[in-house]
């Protein structure tokens, strides 16, 4: 027993030393590691980042570099979710834009593939035959409508809906420019009796980057408006539909909004 306790001080002494040593005097050190292997709310700041350099930059392409660091095997709904957590978390409103704005450009960016034209080897000592040129005359230019700067948003129609897919009762919008492309990260304001809210476009790729929505609440009227429009929408309240069964379901609306070409 004697000779057991100095062995036990020692292993324990040991063990202390390695600790100090390994924690105090020489600590791992973590460096160059990838922004996949950072804490989750690191990892969400990274995110963040990229969209926010992407939204002053423009470069989709840089912005897809650096998410592939991620090694996620398709980002958007990543940053569209994430854009609707810090929305509502209380973080700048800008950050959520361009989050939004990230994971709209990425869902509809199409890759053009040129066409291949083979040509064939002209036999050596055959003489190239003379081509006459016809004249082709130009097409008249066709006019692409563009948005007018600054020019508010209109409502093209409003619509109720019954789709008792959606399992509850949605304000709808689509935002589309002058051109009839879908519009991200623009932002829809709801106010009814007792409170207001907001929301975004874009937030829900997968049903159209110039998409939003937000569920109502049986017998309330709602009024909505655009950021981006002077023209309210007012008296939107579910209305009632009825399902296949004979049931009663309350209904959704639909906004369509454009702007105005030049």
């Amino acid at each position: 027993m004697k000779g057991f306790l100095p062995l036990l001080a020692a292993l324990v002494l040991g063990i202390a030393a390695g600790l100090y040593y390994a924690w105090g005097v020489n600590p791992v050190s973590y460096t160059d590691t990838s922004p996949a292997s950072l804490r989750e709310d690191f990892r969400s700041d990274y995110l963040t980042l990229i969209a926010s350099a992407y939204d002053a930059t423009g470069d989709l392409p840089r912005a897809r570099a650096r998410l592939a660091l991620f090694a996620y095997a398709d980002p958007a709904p990543v940053l569209s979710a994430l854009a609707q957590q810090r929305l509502a978390q209380g973080w700048p409103e800008a950050e959520a834009r361009a989050l939004a704005r990230l994971a709209a450009d990425i869902q509809g960016e199409t890759v053009a593939t040129p066409a291949t034209v083979g040509s064939s080897p002209t036999p050596a000592g055959t003489p190239t035959p003379t081509r006459t040129l016809t004249p082709i005359p130009s097409p008249a230019p066709t006019r692409t409508p563009t948005s007018t700067p600054g020019a508010p948003f209109r409502l093209l129609d409003r619509e109720q809906v019954c789709d008792e897919t959606l399992g509850r009762s949605l304000l709808q919008v689509v935002v589309v420019d002058a051109a009839g492309q879908p519009v991200p990260g623009s932002e829809v304001r709801v106010v009814w009796d007792t409170g207001q809210d907001h929301f975004f476009t874009g937030l829900k790729p997968d049903l159209g980057v110039g998409y939003g929505d937000f569920e109502m609440s049986p017998g309330v009227t709602y009024t909505v408006q655009l950021v981006d429009s002077d023209q309210p929408v007012t008296g939107l309240t579910p209305g009632e539909c009825t399902a296949a069964d004979g049931t009663q379901y309350a209904g959704s609306w639909l906004l369509r909004f454009q702007q105005p070409a030049r």
